[in-house]
């Protein structure tokens, strides 16, 4: 992966990259993008992508590029992946310091979003990449939430 997704296609027909960058209309963008890039993976490639799997994404999509918005300077960077039965849904952002997952507090309002995140996906690694990192979740394509 390049350091900095540029551009709205990536290498293939079953990746594609998304610059976020302005303000934060781009979270919404980005979702659409999401929604838009699995609809056609189903309809123009036969990739058996669940109507769930697109919600699924969207949200994930929505978490990591919300939190790069507002933790992370500068610019950043949507990757999305196909993968056989996975999508691959990865954030570029220039902050170094990794997320950090906060205690389980029903109290709490807001600040859910990487709990969020892990509990919709099979995996997620999280990848220093100079200046920042790289944020990488792994989730099914045909059904809503991972299998144990």
């Amino acid at each position: 992966m390049d350091s900095e997704p540029s551009g709205t296609r990536g290498t293939g027909p079953m990746d594609a990259a998304f610059p976020l960058a302005g303000d934060d209309s781009c979270i919404a963008a980005a979702r659409d993008f999401a929604a838009a890039f699995l609809g056609r993976a189903r309809d123009e490639h036969g990739i058996p992508v669940s109507a769930r799997a697109i919600d699924t994404v969207q949200l994930v999509v929505s978490e990591l590029v919300t939190n790069a918005r507002k933790y992370a300077p500068g610019p950043a960077g949507l990757l999305l992946q196909l993968a056989t039965e996975t999508a691959q849904v990865t954030v570029w952002d220039t902050a170094p310091t990794p997320p950090t997952p906060r205690d389980a507090d029903p109290g709490r309002i807001g600040q859910h979003g990487l709990e969020i995140v892990k509990m919709l996906t099979r995996h997620i690694s999280v990848v220093p990449e100079p200046p920042g990192k790289r944020i990488t979740a792994h989730l099914p394509l045909r059904e809503a939430l991972p299998t144990a």
